[in-house]
């Protein structure tokens, strides 16, 4: 009995947990948005932004506004953003993810943390476009150095598929995210382009980018490659 009351009890907190997630979502273009401003204010940091070699080299960036942890005896986390990859001299249609992850025991309260990761090679390209990996399990990751003139060629660095920063109440730095699982978002990309486009279907343009993502294009190519 008492073991089917604790059981009772954890899924209560993760119904709890749950329900807080589910009424801090946000519509598509909202995300984009909020993508768009996390990435302008990360990178209008003069000496805590992410290194500009490092953006010169990324294969794709994820951005995840406000990911958030929630919990009431089951701890979560919980984030939606978008990801891109550079095709043919340009940055691809934005492609919906779903950042996932989760830990046990007693919590209570709630964070948001923007979350940005670079993909760092063709590995890393691949397993996006997989529309589903775990980080730390599937690919090689690094907590990402901050700092426009930070020297960023350790071994480490260099032989990283992904790196990973996060920002929390202000506080940009670099990130260990190893056990969080990145996965297409198909239901976010159904509200977006009207159909359940995988990522591979998004990154290698399949479709048109739509007008709502203009935001966060615009903003990726200015901090990448200082167009305007």
């Amino acid at each position: 009995m008492l073991k089917g009351f604790r059981t009772l009890i954890l899924f209560a907190g993760f119904a709890v947990a749950s329900a807080t997630l589910i009424a801090q979502e946000e519509t598509p273009d909202n995300r984009l948005k909020a993508s768009a401003a996390t990435f302008h204010e990360i990178m209008a940091a003069p000496d805590r932004a992410i290194p500009i070699h490092l953006l010169a080299r990324a294969r794709c960036i994820v951005i995840v506004p406000g990911m958030r942890k929630a919990a009431f005896l089951v701890g979560g986390e919980y984030g939606r953003g978008f990801a891109s990859c550079r095709v043919q001299g340009s940055w691809s249609a934005p492609a919906p993810v779903r950042l996932t992850g989760g830990s046990f025991g007693v919590q209570l309260g709630a964070d948001s943390t923007d979350i940005v990761l670079m993909l760092m090679n063709q590995k890393g390209l691949e397993h996006l476009l997989s529309d589903k990996f775990s980080i730390g399990a599937d690919v090689a990751a690094a907590a990402g150095p901050v700092g426009r003139d930070v020297n960023a060629d350790t071994d480490v660095l260099l032989k990283a598929e992904i790196l990973s920063w996060s920002r929390t109440r202000g506080v940009f730095a670099g990130a260990s995210l190893n056990g969080t699982v990145v996965e297409a978002d198909r239901s976010e990309a159904i509200r977006l382009y009207g159909r359940p486009w995988s990522s591979r279907d998004i990154i290698e343009g399949a479709i048109t980018t739509p007008d709502a993502a203009k935001v966060l294009m615009d903003e990726i190519s200015r901090d990448v490659y200082g167009k305007k």
